[in-house]
Parts: structure tokens; C-alpha cells; sequence
């Protein structure tokens, strides 16, 4: 007989056979919990109860409507008192007020974020008072819309009878009001002040009586009673109804509890035999299926599973009995398969190993290690300390050539290895002016390129932060001589007056003081503009701006100026409109002190050109002159502030008015540069194009 098991066991049919069992026992436990989802609710406990006074289906009936009269009496009372607002929570009206006052912060100019937001909350009751009191009718609208639905419930009920009042409202489906007349029917539940009478008294031993516990404790003793009371023939219907449910369910539960056996048993059964021709075999035989990665075949578990719930879900409950077999069985045919390959997996010790994620880790990790490989000079030297004895062992017939390949090879890494270290000591000690030259294109030429790039970076440090050094002083000696120079005229006249009595004079030296003091204001306001412009602290409002209209109207308005200078202004630009994006104020205060500039250092009787040329996403507009004065000095040192082309000052400019320009094109998204050849000066400016420029 033994002989026999082990020659079947493991036979192919057999485990076949054995896997529709599992499938057939699966899908008979899945029916046993429908047959009872249908008839009790998927409650298995009626299988336990003792009779009907002990059932669930007791409390349900009497809690159902035990609660609906504990609502009406404790929270809706009457219509009236709804309507009055007397059902409405205090913190159902908060939670309202705090969703409009949400709003408020949000959409009300009211809101002002500087207040108190008890001074704000005071705002929002005055402002938001209609809303507020539409909020509270919607609530009472609903609480009334819910009482009349509790009493249209109630009145639907014939069985059991129930009445329930506080005093004032009652609430009954019969004409009985006296507790004695509910006493004669053969069960009743008498709620009345602090007092509770249940018959029978089995009642009282049900498990699931808090139930209705629960509902009594809400009630007021001293105003509020409730009755219910079960009629003999409601009691009988219902008896025999929960003994058909009993016993429909007590079958499914016996059912159950066979298929359950029997699923544990095969399932044990195909675990224990599956991948193995026998018991003695240590190999696992892997089929096709098992060729899928592990976490694929989980996420294809889960997806079964949710499909099937959505196909039991669309099902009508009323047609499930029969169509639980078409749908569980073919799912649970592919799900048990995935899973017994699972347990092949784990059987061959290929459970995490076979995974997606470890098939990713794994090829990452060899990427990792070649990349090692081929890699460092710490590496590299790793990989020279075991091998050279491998190459000498491999070649001892030949050791006094592969020693002096090797003693080559070692003197070239040591020679270049002190190049850098005493390269490294000479810049540390100040010489950065040093370069490190090793030769060759191993790694020790890369480290020396490295350090020579260093100190090309200490360098041009060094030499930002000494031309840093000179424009300061430069900008302090700049300003103080600007400003002490009107300042000491104003002083000096002033003192003239004093002294003076000769009209004439006085209105003379009047006019020198009005002409300094207003020299003053204008450095003094160009200053304020410059530190304006640079932080960057001045709004922008972007338009569509036709730069050439703009140009021709401001050399219109400049013209007085261009005549006095006899300038001959030379205009170049497309014959098509240009849009250009930027705001027009600060636009026109950039180019109004470009012209500024050039009336200010132009040479008298030259000619001015003005470009304009289509770059791309950009438009740039150029301005050329003549200067009148020698530019013996770079153009980043123009850019700078107090800044002039007349080294002796003697002009009325500032000195700000290229860094005020600048400034302002960069906060439009703009990029402003000069240029400087001989006596020419060049001011270009770059503006981006208006995005929908070709409408």
C-alpha cells in the first residue's frame, strides 16, 4: 500500500485531480458565505443562538425602533421646536461659520491680516451676517427634512407597537398611551423614568441587548418614556422566520466547515508534492508560470482579487447563489496557480532572488562593480599589489625584465607624485602664480591640472577682489568730491551774503546758490534712484510696447536739446512694427539717461546712430556716439557708479546714469553692456520680444 502512495503521489493526473478539488472546495466555502450573506446578513452567530428571545434578529428589531424614537424625542422634539432652531448643534453652526469665515480670509477685501483676528472676526460677523443666517436655515431645512422622514418611517411600521413621548409630543402607532396596556402582550420593552420592564426575562441575557441599552441612556428619566410591545402573531411570524433562517444557515455553516477541511487538506497535500516527482527528490521542476518575477505575480494576485470583488459587487444579490460559480471558479483556477508557483519558488530558495526589484538591485550592483573595475588610481593600485606577484610567478624565467619594468613604472608614479607635493607647498606658501606640470595623461596629470585650475581660480579671486578694493576707493573719493563740490559753493556763497549789501550781488550770489542747490538735489536723487535700482525694489508692469513708435516719439520730445548740440540723429530700424515686452516707464527712464549720457559727452556738430535689429527671442537696441572726451578707460569701469568719461569731472553728470539704465533694463529681464573703441561709445540694450508678437 505504501508502495502504491508514493508510485500515485506524485503523478501529474493526481495533482491535477487534487487542484480542482482545491478549486471546487474554494469556491464552496466563497458559496456558503453568499448563501449566508443572502439570508442573515453573512451572520454565522444565528448558528449559536438558543431561540428567538436570544437572536440578533430581536435587538434589531426592537433597536431600529427604539433609536428612531430616541432621536425624535431627545434632539427633533416637534416641527416647531425645529423651527426654532432648537435642533441645530452649537457646533454644527460653528463648523458653518468657520467654512464662510475660511472664505472671508480668502475672498473678502475686508480681511486685513494686520488686525486682531478678534477685530477681523468681528468684520466677518457684520459682513458675512446673511450668509451666515442662510447657513443656519439650511441646517434647520435639514434637520426638518430628517424628522419628517424618522416619523414617515415610524408611521410605516404596524409591528411591533411602540409609543414614545416626553410630555408634550407623542409618537405611536397605535391608540394605546397606558404602560398596563403594553404589559399584556406576550413581549415588551416598557422604558418609563428610571425603570425598565423586558419580558420575557431571557430578553435581558441576549449578547446583543447593550444595543439597545445604548439608545435608552440618551433619553431623560423624568420626561421621556418608551414602549414597545410585540404582537402574538407578529412574534410568531417572526419565530418561524428566524427558525427557517437558522436552519438554512446552520447548513451553509456545516458545508462550510467540510469545504474548509477539505481546502486546507489538497492545498497541505499540493504544497507538500509540487515541483517534486517524489518524496525523495531534492530538485524542484519549475514550469513556464514560474518564469514570472515574484512581485509581478503578488501585484497579479491583488488584481484578481479586486476583480473579483467588482464583479461579485456588480452582481444582484438576488441572482449571486447562481453566478458565484461562473465568476469564482475561473479566477480562483489562474490565483491558485500563481500561487503554487510561489511555492515552488520558495521550495527552490528563488523567492527574492526571482524579483523584479532584485533583478534591478542585481544589474545596478554589476554596473557598479565594472565601473570599480576600470576605475581609480586607488584601484588601479589595489589591483597592481596582487597582480605584479601573479606576473612574476607567471614569469619567473623572465623576473629581471618584469622588475625592471616595474621599477620604471614605480620611479615615473613617484616623480610625478613629488611634482605635486612640492607644487602644492610652493602655492601654499603664496606662489600662485605656480604651475604644476607632471606630463602625461594618468591620473596624477589629472590631480596637477586640477591644482594649476585652483589656482587660476585663487588668481582671478585675488585680482576681483584687489580691482573690488580700487572702485570703492575710487567710489568714495567719486561721491565725496561730487557732493563736497556744490556743497562748499552753497557753503561759500552763503557766507558771502552775510557779509554783502550791494543788491546786485546778493541776486547774484542767489542764483549761484540756486543753481548749486539744485546740482545737489540731482546727485542726490540720481543716488537714491541707483540704490533703488539696484535692490531691485521697484514694480514692474509688463505690456506690449512698439519700441519704435517709442524711440520716434522720445527724440521728438528731445529734439530742442539735439538742435542746441547740432546733433544729426541717424534712426535705422525694420520697416515692420516691433513689440517688445517690458514695462514703459522704466523703459523710456533707461533710454531717456542713455540720451543723457550722450548729449552730456558727445562731441558737438557729430552725428548719433540709433539701431534696431531683431535677435531671435530678443530685440536689441543700439546706440553709437562720438565722445568729445578721450575714453582712456575700460568699459566695465564706465559701468560703474560715480563713474565719468571726463576724468576731471568738470561735466554736470553724476556718474550713475549707465548704472541707473542697467539696473533697470535687468529687473525689465533685459541685459545692458557698452562697449568702448577709440572715441566711439556704443550703449546696446536687450530686450525679450513680445510673446505674441505677430498678432
Amino acid at each position: 500500500m505504501d508502495i502504491k502512495l508514493k508510485k500515485y503521489s506524485h503523478l501529474l493526473t493526481t495533482k491535477i485531480v487534487v487542484f480542482i478539488v482545491i478549486i471546487l472546495c474554494f469556491t464552496g466555502i466563497i458559496k456558503a458565505f453568499v448563501d449566508v450573506e443572502m439570508v442573515n446578513d453573512g451572520d454565522f452567530g444565528i448558528v449559536f443562538e438558543k431561540d428567538y428571545f436570544h437572536s440578533n434578529e430581536y435587538v434589531r428589531e426592537s433597536e431600529t425602533i427604539i433609536s428612531q424614537l430616541t432621536r425624535l424625542l431627545t434632539e427633533y422634539k416637534s416641527e416647531e421646536h425645529i423651527l426654532k432652531g432648537g435642533s441645530i448643534n452649537e457646533d454644527e453652526v460653528r463648523s458653518e461659520e468657520e467654512t464662510l469665515y475660511s472664505d472671508f480670509q480668502v475672498n473678502s477685501k475686508s480681511f486685513n491680516p494686520n488686525l486682531s483676528e478678534k477685530e477681523n472676526y468681528d468684520k466677518f460677523k457684520t459682513e458675512y451676517a446673511d450668509k451666515i443666517s442662510q447657513a443656519r436655515d439650511r441646517l434647520i431645512k435639514n434637520d426638518l427634512k430628517e424628522f419628517h422622514s424618522i416619523v414617515q418611517n415610524l408611521e410605516e411600521i404596524e409591528d411591533p407597537l411602540y409609543y414614545g413621548s416626553d410630555g408634550v409630543s407623542v409618537f405611536t402607532n397605535r391608540t394605546q398611551i397606558e404602560k398596563e396596556q403594553y404589559r399584556t402582550y406576550p413581549s415588551y420593552l416598557v422604558f418609563d423614568g428610571y425603570k425598565r420592564e423586558i419580558y420575557p426575562k431571557e430578553i435581558e441575557e441576549n449578547e446583543h441587548f447593550y444595543q439597545i441599552n445604548e439608545r435608552i441612556e440618551e433619553l431623560e428619566p423624568e420626561s421621556q418614556v418608551v414602549y414597545v410591545a410585540f404582537t402574538q402573531e407578529f412574534l410568531t411570524s417572526k419565530m418561524n422566520e428566524w427558525k427557517d433562517h437558522k436552519e438554512v444557515i446552520t447548513t451553509s455553516f456545516y458545508q462550510f466547515l467540510a469545504f474548509f477541511v477539505g481546502f486546507i487538506l489538497t492545498f497541505l497535500y499540493l504544497v507538500l508534492v509540487i515541483g517534486r516527482k517524489s518524496f525523495t527528490d531534492k530538485e524542484v521542476k519549475l514550469n513556464p508560470i514560474d518564469k514570472l518575477y515574484i512581485d509581478v505575480n503578488l501585484v497579479l494576485l491583488m488584481c484578481l482579487m479586486a476583480l473579483w470583488v467588482g464583479l461579485v459587487d456588480s452582481v444582484n444579490i438576488e441572482n449571486m447563489d447562481v453566478l458565484v460559480f461562473p465568476i469564482t471558479i475561473p479566477i480562483a483556477a489562474v490565483g491558485f496557480s500563481l500561487v503554487l508557483s510561489l511555492v515552488r519558488h520558495i521550495k527552490n530558495r528563488t523567492f527574492f532572488t526571482h524579483t523584479l526589484i532584485y533583478r534591478l538591485i542585481y544589474l545596478m550592483v554589476t554596473f557598479v562593480r565594472n565601473v570599480y573595475d576600470s576605475g581609480n588610481v586607488g584601484v588601479k593600485t589595489v589591483l597592481l599589489v596582487i597582480g605584479y606577484p601573479l606576473l612574476v610567478a607567471a614569469t619567473f624565467f623572465m623576473f629581471p625584465v618584469t622588475l625592471g619594468i616595474a621599477a620604471w613604472f614605480a620611479y615615473k608614479r613617484v616623480k610625478s607624485f613629488t611634482a605635486i607635493q612640492e607644487g602644492v607647498a610652493r602655492i601654499k606658501d603664496g606662489d600662485i602664480q605656480h604651475s604644476i606640470d607632471v606630463g602625461g595623461k594618468g591620473e596624477f596629470a589629472k590631480l596637477a591640472s586640477n591644482i594649476n585650475s585652483i589656482t587660476d581660480g585663487l588668481q582671478k579671486a585675488v585680482s576681483s577682489e584687489l580691482k573690488s578694493e580700487r572702485l570703492k576707493t575710487e567710489l568714495i573719493t567719486n561721491v565725496s568730491h561730487d557732493i563736497r563740490t556744490p556743497l562748499t559753493s552753497i557753503i561759500t556763497y552763503v557766507d558771502l551774503l552775510k557779509k554783502e549789501n550791494d543788491p546786485s550781488k546778493i541776486e547774484q550770489y542767489i542764483e549761484v546758490l540756486d543753481q548749486k542747490s539744485k546740482r545737489l538735489k540731482v546727485l542726490t536723487d540720481d543716488l537714491f534712484d541707483a540704490a533703488k535700482a539696484s535692490s531691485g525694489n521697484i514694480p514692474v508692469q509688463f505690456e506690449r510696447i512698439d519700441i519704435i513708435s517709442l524711440i520716434t516719439q522720445g527724440l521728438g520730445e528731445v529734439n530742442d536739446k539735439i538742435e542746441d548740440l547740432d546733433l544729426a540723429f541717424k534712426f535705422s530700424h525694420p520697416k515692420d512694427k516691433v513689440y517688445i515686452q517690458a514695462d514703459g516707464k522704466l523703459l523710456w527712464r533707461s533710454i531717456e539717461n542713455v540720451l543723457s549720457n550722450i548729449f552730456k559727452y558727445t562731441l558737438k556738430g557729430s552725428r548719433v546712430y540709433i539701431d534696431i535689429e531683431d535677435a531671435g527671442n530678443e530685440v536689441l537696441l543700439t546706440f553709437k556716439n562720438i565722445s568729445a572726451y578721450e575714453l582712456n578707460i575700460s568699459a566695465d569701469e564706465l559701468m560703474e557708479r560715480f563713474k565719468r568719461g571726463d576724468e576731471s569731472r568738470s561735466s554736470n553728470g553724476s556718474g550713475l546714469g549707465l548704472s541707473i539704465a542697467k539696473s533697470l533694463i535687468e529687473i525689465q529681464k533685459g541685459k545692458f553692456m557698452i562697449q568702448v573703441d577709440g572715441d566711439l561709445f556704443k550703449s546696446m540694450i536687450y530686450l525679450p520680444k513680445y510673446k505674441n508678437s505677430n498678432d
